[in-house]
């Protein structure tokens, strides 16, 4: 019983704790740190107290984030090992070289031993994974197809446009990628935000420099933290970054040009969403998310504060809008969900409880919503009207889960909406789940896999 009320949905009026909107209260708080061991009783779950840090004007990445205190959040040296696959014949529980075929749950990992998975992407048949090796690889069918390296840091973010690919960086730079039509293996670098040239002309005008600490500044077009998140309005061509410097900054695609610099929180900028609405959501390790309007355009575009969502002691650590923009769902350090409903002008619609440490990452599928932990499992929830209800919980991984990338299957003629989901960890692996809409609640999903190896 206890584990079914912790796995539901808390409703505003069953949730006299829930900080109304724009308030400022002592909301129960988490240990953010990865490595806690998960909590004995139910009455330790519910009175975890908190160190996420709060704001310090002279703190940069490394302090600004939940996961700072983590031993997964190390680097790791390369370590090539030759290729295998394995499989698990459940039959005699003997390893077979076979693949697994399975409808629902694990279908396999892909596991380099080169550093920790921090961002992923897919499109088509193609899955990009980031980490802190400086490679973005390419995988294929369980395989890897290709890699290009940044020579850059850790690679925090991803995304895809067409035949672009944009990735966010710990130096604060966002870099361009395109593949070659002739051979897709081939990878080229064409572009950075901001540009050199723009950097240098920006550079000769004292009025573009800004305060970005106590008595330090630096060029407004520039991130001078890492960018934690990126997003997309490919009807507008324009791209969002998210930094760890307190900012998101707004860039015309086609020209590479940072049209806008917005100081959005007072702490470390964990997640920005645009939206087909013209609005976009940010949210911050000061506790904090926002809602901003885009009006203009070109030079003229300033995106102003309209609402501010929440606003209470534990980070916000992911952000996602479904599929149909109705919702809107925000990931804590205290493993909460919290959403919003559009048709409701944005009021607060309700928690989903069913991590036990931070939530890390999410994302938004057809009628599913997929959160990632530092518990190292993913929850998998549907939506029925404004009713979430855990659908699933997928467990293998044996670092936290950081990054989430999902994909509609194929149809097969059933009707049925079927994903594909990707799961980036601190244990340097991906794993790849089948995901059906009609599993039965509470499942929990981590059987026999596929691994491959390098």
């Amino acid at each position: 019983m206890q584990e079914d009320e912790r796995r539901s949905t808390t409703l505003m009026g069953d949730s006299p704790s829930l900080p109304p909107k724009g308030s400022n209260n002592g909301m129960n708080k988490s240990d953010p740190n990865l490595a806690a061991s998960f909590p004995s009783s139910d009455e330790e779950f519910n009175n975890r107290s908190s160190n996420v840090s709060g704001y310090d004007l002279n703190r940069m990445s490394g302090e600004a984030s939940p996961m700072a205190m983590s031993p997964w959040n190390q680097a790791s040296p390369f370590q090539p090992s030759p290729w295998f696959t394995t499989g698990i014949d459940n039959s005699n529980n003997q390893k077979t070289g076979t693949q697994v075929n399975q409808s629902e749950g694990l279908v396999g990992s892909l596991v380099r031993e080169e550093g920790h998975i921090y961002s992923l992407a897919a499109t088509g048949d193609l899955l990009y994974t980031g980490s802190d090796s400086k490679n973005v690889r390419v995988w294929r069918n369980l395989k890897e197809f290709t890699a290009f390296k940044s020579n850059s840091g850790l690679v925090k973010a991803i995304i895809l446009s067409g035949d672009r690919i944009f990735t966010g960086h710990q130096d604060g730079k966002v870099r361009v990628w395109k593949k070659n039509k002739k051979d897709p293996k081939n990878h080229k670098r064409v572009g950075t935000f901001p540009t050199l040239f723009d950097i240098l002309k920006s550079s000769m005008r004292p009025k573009n420099y800004v305060e970005v600490k106590r008595k330090t500044t630096a060029l407004w077009i520039k991130h001078c933290d890492a960018i934690s998140s990126l997003s997309i309005d490919e009807d507008e061509g324009l791209l969002y970054s998210g930094s760890w410097d307190r900012t998101f900054k707004v860039w015309k695609t086609s020209n590479s040009k940072c049209l806008e610099s917005v100081k959005a929180h007072e702490d470390a900028v964990n997640s920005v969403v645009s939206t087909k609405s013209g609005l976009v959501f940010t949210g911050s390790a000061d506790g904090s998310v926002k809602v901003w309007k885009r009006e203009g355009s070109g030079k003229s575009m300033k995106h102003n504060h309209v609402e501010t969502l929440l606003n209470q002691e534990c980070a916000v650590t992911a952000l996602a809008v479904s599929e149909t923009g109705l919702f809107v769902y925000c990931g804590l350090s205290d493993g909460l969900v919290n959403y919003w409903e559009w048709e409701k002008e944005l009021a607060h619609g309700g928690l989903l409880k069913g991590h036990k440490l931070a939530v890390l990452c999410l994302s938004s599928a057809g009628s599913l919503l997929f959160s990632g932990s530092a518990d190292k499992t993913i929850c998998v929830w549907k939506k029925e009207g404004s009713i979430h209800n855990c659908l699933s919980v997928l467990t293998g991984h044996t670092g936290p889960v950081k990054c989430l990338a999902v994909q509609r299957e194929a149809e097969k003629g059933s009707g049925e909406a079927k994903w594909v989901v990707y799961s980036g960890s601190l244990d340097k692996s991906v794993k790849v789940w089948n995901v059906s809409e009609k599993m039965s609640p509470e499942t929990k999903m981590g059987s026999s896999e596929n691994i491959v190896r390098y």
